[in-house]
């Protein structure tokens, strides 16, 4: 582990099942992700994409293997403070929107704060609404948005708390192109500009190209790990 790294993997095993039955869908994966750096996951179904995601960002607890946060290693976490460390350290954005549909668009992005007890910091707030495009649709509730633009609220909700890291799991996997782009760019930008850390898992080649890093899992293991040339992409 370096100290620029914002999450470190050490030999890290998860495995389902047990006796012949059993499958190791990580197999002893060593890696970091350094603090300002955009990385791509990918690799075929079953690789091990997402069991690795959700390994590193606590929604799993491997079989074996180290995995720290900011310094935290989270096998040393019981529920309660890994749900802690989670609120704190770390934005989610899934393919589904997960937004509340009661909820504005500005109360879903003020959620987790929310949750926290946390009150917003009201320029960052500004800041975010701005990057995100979302000015004039604050008022709006989700039914009353696009597919794009409710993952503009998502991604503006994982930001909100200014985490460690970003975990996003096929974030433009439910929208058309157009949206599509919209939204890569905007997780770009949150690298760029506001200086956040982004690990996305995505089957998507085009998508993976924004990048800085590309990794490949294969069976469980890293395949491929390589810096991109976001020049010639």
């Amino acid at each position: 582990m370096t100290f620029n790294d914002a999450v470190h993997a050490t030999d890290l095993r998860r495995r389902y099942g047990e006796g012949e039955a059993a499958v190791d869908a990580l197999a002893g994966v060593t890696i970091g992700f350094a603090r300002g750096e955009y990385s791509a996951i990918m690799g075929p179904s079953g690789s091990g994409k997402s069991t690795l995601m959700h390994c590193l960002a606590g929604l799993d607890r491997p079989t074996g293997g180290k995995v720290v946060i900011e310094g935290t290693a989270l096998s040393g976490l019981d529920d309660a403070d890994l749900t802690k460390l989670r609120r704190d350290k770390v934005g989610f954005i899934f393919q589904s929107f997960n937004l509340l549909p009661v909820l504005t668009a500005e109360e879903n992005i003020l959620l987790p704060l929310s949750i926290a007890g946390r009150r917003p910091d009201r320029a960052w707030f500004d800041q975010l609404v701005d990057t995100v495009g979302l000015r004039d649709r604050l008022t709006h509730r989700p039914s009353e948005l696009s597919g794009g633009q409710q993952q503009r609220v998502a991604v503006a909700r994982a930001l909100a708390s200014r985490p460690a890291v970003i975990f996003a799991d096929e974030p433009t996997g439910n929208l058309d192109s157009k949206a599509s782009a919209e939204v890569l760019a905007l997780l770009r930008r949150s690298v760029d500009e506001l200086d956040q850390t982004v690990i996305m898992v995505t089957h998507d080649h085009d998508a993976a190209s924004i990048a800085d890093r590309l990794v490949v899992l294969a069976d469980g293991r890293v395949d491929e790990d390589r810096r991109l040339d976001r020049e010639a992409a």
